[in-house]
């Protein structure tokens, strides 16, 4: 499906991530010490914090464990995480509990067989440009960026666009330019 196919965006308030192959390029490298590194794209970061900015809320939900993914989810202001679910439905189930969301109001994105399960289930489900074919057919939306290559922000740009909210975050950067008011 390509963005001009794209289902009603304007009640999406929730925008979950899987880490590994979305936030990141989905290699694990390993220090001498057994500390996991991972790289995450700036791009992302900042559009977590205008998805933050416009209102939205965000959860991480991932198959792993790692202390650098509680860093970052710390330094962007994420209100939900989960470590290690093997099984990703619970934990998206435990988010929207815990926010009073219903799955219309969910946005997902993915780039594996764990992540089928919540993109059948949500209003909105993107998967990244390299991620698993199974769940490309099943998303609402193919990235057009890999996991860790700007994808995430690509998405939030989607949304925001769609829900008519972009503008008010590029005021911010063009405070006297007309063309953020479009």
């Amino acid at each position: 499906m390509n963005a001009t196919d794209l289902p009603d965006l304007t009640g999406i308030k929730l925008l979950v991530l899987d880490v590994d192959g979305v936030m990141t390029d989905g290699r694990i490298m390993l220090a001498p010490n057994g500390d996991e590194i991972k790289a995450f794209h700036v791009r992302d970061g900042a559009g977590m914090k205008y998805w933050k900015r416009a209102g939205g809320k965000l959860a991480v939900i991932t198959g792993r464990g790692s202390p650098a993914v509680l860093k970052r989810a710390e330094e962007l202001d994420v209100d939900f995480v989960r470590l290690n679910a093997k099984d990703k439905l619970p934990a998206l189930n435990d988010a929207m509990a815990e926010m009073d969301l219903g799955p219309e109001q969910v946005a997902v994105v993915g780039d594996d067989l764990t992540d089928v399960p919540m993109a059948r289930i949500c209003g909105f489900s993107a998967a990244v440009a390299d991620a698993a074919v199974e769940l490309k057919e099943v998303a609402s939306y193919t990235t057009s960026l890999p996991g860790g290559a700007g994808c995430v922000r690509e998405v939030i740009e989607l949304i925001l666009k769609a829900a008519g909210k972009w503008p008010e975050i590029l005021k911010r950067y063009f405070p006297d330019n007309e063309e953020a008011d479009q």
